[in-house]
């Protein structure tokens, strides 16, 4: 029997972690260490951390991390990625953090065709601050604001961003995968590589949005969080490639 141990990657720290039980950033941040060392880019990345459940990124990633205000980390992104265009630079951000405050940052960023990559996490939430009604809730799903569940002819419908993006002829690489099973984190991690890849070789911009799970702000188990993305959210988000670099 072949057995193979895994260690922690040199782009993590050893840092416990502030997250909720079951939440998803921890798989999503080992995901991208183990990426960034795979490329053996450490010493080129640079990542900008946001405002919301990520904001202390930078005490987990063993690389030089900054921070943006709310909704402006493409903004900040764009001006590393101008200034140091030789270096590996992402933002990592929630769908408060991109699809409320940042539309305008996240929109204009994909349509210039910065050379940056987006770690988008969409949890259907607003995390940090308890469970407000996102951009990405569902239709009738209940949150702190939407007691009796999100109405679409009032809150209006759940934005698809990469669906949204698609249209953008900077945008070259959209996909959407989810970290609620093996199988799906495995090809999480193929996403966050490739987008990566494609910042490299200078082809354009790039986003990965990652359904993820909160159970705390979801009142359910954690066990239970992963069913409802599987029964709820990827019905209405579906995964797969959105749209890839044409040949």
């Amino acid at each position: 029997m072949i057995s193979k141990n895994y260690k922690r990657p040199i782009s993590l720290t050893d840092k416990p972690t502030h997250y909720c039980p079951g939440c998803g950033h921890g798989i999503i941040h080992r995901l991208i260490a183990e990426v960034i060392d795979e490329l053996k880019a450490r010493e080129e990345t640079i990542g900008v951390a946001p405002v919301g459940c990520a904001v202390l990124a930078y005490f987990y990633f063993n690389f030089d991390v900054t921070e943006a205000a709310h909704g402006r980390t493409p903004a900040v992104a764009t001006g590393i990625k101008r200034v140091h265009p030789q270096n590996l630079v992402f933002s990592y951000q929630g769908d408060g953090d991109l699809a409320a405050i940042g539309t305008a940052e996240i929109i204009h960023a994909a349509n210039r065709g910065e050379k940056i990559t987006v770690i988008f996490v969409n949890n259907g939430n607003y995390g940090m601050t308890g469970g407000q009604m996102a951009p990405t809730t569902l239709p009738g799903q209940q949150t702190t604001t939407t007691p009796g569940g999100r109405m679409p002819e009032r809150d209006g419908f759940p934005l698809k961003v990469c669906e949204l993006l698609k249209s953008l002829e900077g945008a070259v690489y959209l996909a959407r995968t989810s970290v609620h099973n093996p199988k799906e984190i495995i090809k999480t991690r193929k996403a966050i590589k490739k987008a990566f890849e494609i910042q490299k070789d200078g082809l354009g911009f790039s986003l990965v949005e990652i359904l993820s799970m909160c159970p705390v702000n979801w009142r359910l188990s954690p066990v239970d969080s992963l069913k409802w993305i599987e029964e709820k959210m990827i019905p209405y988000f579906p995964l797969g490639e959105i749209k890839v670099p044409s040949q």
